[in-house]
């Protein structure tokens, strides 16, 4: 055995010497570190455990007014990238999802489509639970030639069971605001409102599932909420 060998393994024996004294005594350090959770491992309660109601039909219904300043389609991203986020993070079934093309197709065939509430949309189309996603302002703007964009939105959200035409979620509020938005975004505006609706949809499933503590918040997160108070 050389030197160097003799040196690490009597460095590694006194360690484990004393590791094992602190434990005998009670004082180990180390095993209350190891012991904390992580914020990872921390989790955001669910405001509404959607996640319990994966035998149920559900819409995302959305709601873009038409004095909206929007030229793209945001009913179109947000109800699939809500969509898409239902199914990554709370496992629910995308057969269980209405499609947003039936969602459509039923929207252009009915004169008084605006009139009818959230949970008279879903039961038209066979749905028992309705997300409804109301869109209250939208902005994108180029920042320079480069083509980067800055870009901000704000929407009402609320879930709704359609037998009872009742609110589910939130609680005691009417609806839950969610704003998200950047400075800088990427370059062209296809891609600009990719990244807003998709952190909308983010910002809105996370309120359905047990959202570990060091993923709930953002980058692109702009909601003012006291969500530390709900552990």
């Amino acid at each position: 055995m050389t030197k160097r060998q003799h040196n690490c393994r009597k460095l590694l024996l006194t360690g484990v010497l004393l590791v094992a004294a602190a434990v005998l005594s009670g004082g180990c350090p180390l095993v209350g570190l190891l012991g904390t959770p992580t914020r990872r491992e921390e989790k955001i309660p669910a405001q509404f455990d959607l996640a319990q109601h994966k035998e149920n039909t559900l819409l995302v219904l959305v709601d873009q007014p038409a004095w909206l300043n929007a030229r793209a389609n945001l009913r179109y991203y947000l109800a699939n990238y809500v969509g898409e986020q239902l199914v990554d993070k709370l496992d629910f079934p995308p057969d269980k999802l209405i499609s947003y093309d039936r969602l459509s197709e039923f929207r252009s065939t009915r004169g008084d489509f605006l009139s009818l509430s959230p949970p008279a949309i879903g039961q038209a189309l066979g749905a028992d639970v309705v997300l409804f996603v109301a869109i209250e302002s939208y902005e994108l703007s180029s920042r320079d030639v480069a083509n980067y964009h800055k870009g901000a939105m704000t929407a009402q959200c609320s879930l709704w069971q359609v037998s009872s035409a009742g609110k589910l979620w939130p609680q005691p509020e009417e609806s839950r605001r969610v704003d998200v938005g950047f400075e800088v975004g990427p370059a062209g505006g296809a891609a600009a409102v990719e990244r807003l609706t998709r952190a909308m949809a983010y910002c809105i499933t996370r309120y359905f599932y047990d959202c570990p503590e060091d993923q709930f918040r953002i980058s692109d997160d702009r909601t003012q909420t006291e969500w530390v108070n709900w552990k």
